[in-house]
C-alpha cells in the first residue's frame, strides 16, 4: 500500500485534528502518500481530494473542529452514491482510507471495504457511544466543558436558592450526563438508559429543601426529552423556582484536552499501522489503556451501554 487517504465524517469533536495529524505524519514516516477528503462522505462523491504533506497538519493539534470539515451525507447511504465515491478513489490512485467519526461514519466504511477498498475507524464523537472502546475522541474534552458549565451555573444558583436543570446532549448515550453529573455533584442525572421515576425525583427535591437545602442541579441528556419541559414540570409539582441551561453546540467545541489529544494521536497512528498490515474492515479503540482493534461489523452490531453501577453510586451520593 503506497497511497491512504484520511476524511471526518459526522459530528465534529474536539481532538479530530490531532487524529487527522498522527494519521498523516505516520504515514509519511512509512513512504505512504497521504490525501485528505474534505467534507467528509460527501467530499469523497464530489472529489474534493487533496494531498496532504507535513506541513498541512503543523500548528493544528491543539485546535478543536476538523480542519478537513465533516458533513452527514444521504447520498453515501445509497449504493448510486457508494459508487461515486470508489470512482473518484480510482481516479486518485488510494488505495486504504482512515475514517475518523461515529456509527454513521462506521457504516460508511463498512460498505466501502465491503466494495473493495479498505477502511479502517477511528472513533471521533463527543457522545462516547461507539461499542468496542472505552473511550471516544472528544468526549474527555466535551466532559470537562459541562463541568465547568455546571460548577459556574451552581455559583448563581447557589446565589439565588433555585434549582436549575441542565440539559447535555446524549441522544441515544447518557454518558455526558452520567460523567458531568458525578463530577459536579448533580442531584439527579437522568439518561436514556436508565429508567426513572418523577415522584421520586420531585420527593428527594421536598426532602432536601426540608433539611435546608437551599438548591439543586439536575443533569438531563436530551434523549431523555426537553429539558425546558422538565423544568416545568419540576416547578410545577415543587413549587421551587427553577432555571432551565440548554448547553447545545458549545459541547463540541474547544481546544482538546491532553487525554484526547494523546488517545487521537494513539488512535490515528495505529489505525495507518493496520492499513499497513493489510487489514480492512477494522476499528481501533482503546481498553484498560491499551490499544486494541475489532471489525467494523462487530462494533455496529453492538448495543451501546453505560456503567449502570456508576448510575447508581450518583443516586446515593445525591441522598
Amino acid at each position: 500500500m503506497k497511497r491512504i487517504a484520511v476524511l471526518t465524517s459526522g459530528g465534529d469533536s474536539p481532538g479530530m485534528n490531532a487524529a487527522v495529524r498522527a494519521v498523516v505524519r505516520k504515514a509519511i514516516y512509512h513512504d505512504l502518500e497521504v490525501y485528505g477528503i474534505y467534507q467528509g462522505y460527501t467530499g469523497l462523491i464530489t472529489g474534493q481530494i487533496k494531498k496532504l504533506e507535513l506541513g498541512s497538519v503543523g500548528d493544528i493539534i491543539q485546535r478543536g473542529g476538523t480542519f478537513l470539515y465533516t458533513a452527514r451525507s444521504e447520498e453515501f447511504k445509497t449504493l448510486e452514491g457508494q459508487k461515486k465515491g470508489i470512482e473518484q478513489l480510482r481516479k486518485h490512485g488510494i488505495e486504504g482510507i482512515v475514517v475518523i467519526g461515529g456509527d454513521g461514519s462506521y457504516r460508511g466504511a463498512e460498505k466501502l471495504t465491503e466494495h473493495g477498498f479498505p477502511c479502517v475507524g477511528v472513533p471521533g464523537t463527543i457522545d462516547n457511544d461507539i461499542p468496542g472502546t472505552d473511550f471516544t475522541i472528544g468526549f474527555d474534552t466535551a466532559l470537562n466543558t459541562v463541568i465547568d458549565a455546571i460548577d459556574k451555573i451552581r455559583d448563581t444558583a447557589t446565589s439565588h436558592e433555585r434549582t436549575y436543570i441542565i440539559e447535555v446532549m446524549g441522544r441515544h448515550a447518557g454518558d455526558i450526563a452520567l460523567w458531568a453529573g458525578l463530577a459536579g455533584g448533580a442531584e439527579t442525572i437522568l439518561i436514556p438508559e436508565a429508567d426513572f421515576e418523577m415522584d421520586e425525583i420531585v420527593s428527594r427535591l421536598k426532602r432536601g429543601h426540608e433539611r435546608g437545602k437551599r438548591h439543586s442541579i439536575i443533569v438531563v441528556a436530551e434523549g431523555v426529552g426537553s429539558g425546558v419541559e422538565f423544568g416545568k414540570q419540576i416547578q410545577e409539582a415543587t413549587n421551587l423556582e427553577t432555571r432551565v441551561s440548554v448547553l447545545g453546540h458549545i459541547q463540541r467545541g474547544g481546544s482538546p484536552t491532553a487525554f484526547d489529544r494523546v488517545l487521537a494521536s494513539r488512535l490515528g497512528a495505529r489505525a495507518v499501522e493496520l492499513l499497513i498490515e493489510g487489514k480492512q474492515g477494522r476499528a481501533v479503540g482503546i481498553r484498560s489503556n491499551q490499544l486494541v482493534d475489532f471489525s467494523i461489523s462487530e462494533a455496529l452490531a453492538q448495543k451501546h451501554t453505560v456503567d449502570l453501577d456508576m448510575y447508581k453510586l450518583s443516586t446515593e451520593l445525591s441522598i
